[in-house]
């Protein structure tokens, strides 16, 4: 999980640059950049409301310093069970952030699509659910 946060926060930070476990640095290609686009653009997001958006955004940026603080810990050689609790502060931060997303998710997405009357659209949203639980129970 920590890896996939500083892959995250690195790939915001360096253009198309995304880093692997090992540390090598590949270019993703366009084609995946643009597979990965269109695969995006299939569904529409529905709009957050602007406080909303700004305490999630606030949360991330606070995780975004968190990280960058484990990096000085680990740059400076600090010991490493300090630099473990900040890591487990780190994951703790981001599900939260995960849980207020899943709950919006739910209560505004999902619910829309489900209440839509489209059976497409449904089966999609049910395909969609089983995924995310898929991947972010614990």
């Amino acid at each position: 999980m920590f890896l996939l946060t500083l892959q995250y926060i690195a790939s915001t930070h360096h253009g198309f640059d995304q880093y692997t476990p090992r540390g090598y640095t590949t270019k993703v290609s366009q084609a995946v950049m643009k597979k990965q686009k269109t695969q995006k653009e299939s569904h529409r997001a529905m709009p957050r409301e602007a406080s909303e958006r700004e305490s999630l955004l606030l949360r991330l940026r606070r995780i975004e310093g968190q990280v960058r603080g484990v990096q000085r810990m680990v740059e400076e050689d600090r010991y490493c069970p300090d630099v473990l609790v900040q890591m487990s502060a780190i994951h703790e931060s981001l599900r939260a952030v995960e849980r207020i997303m899943m709950k919006d998710h739910l209560q505004h997405c999902a619910t829309q699509a489900l209440r839509s009357g489209d059976a497409k659209q449904a089966q999609q949203t049910y395909d969609e659910l089983t995924e995310l639980f898929y991947r972010h129970a614990r």
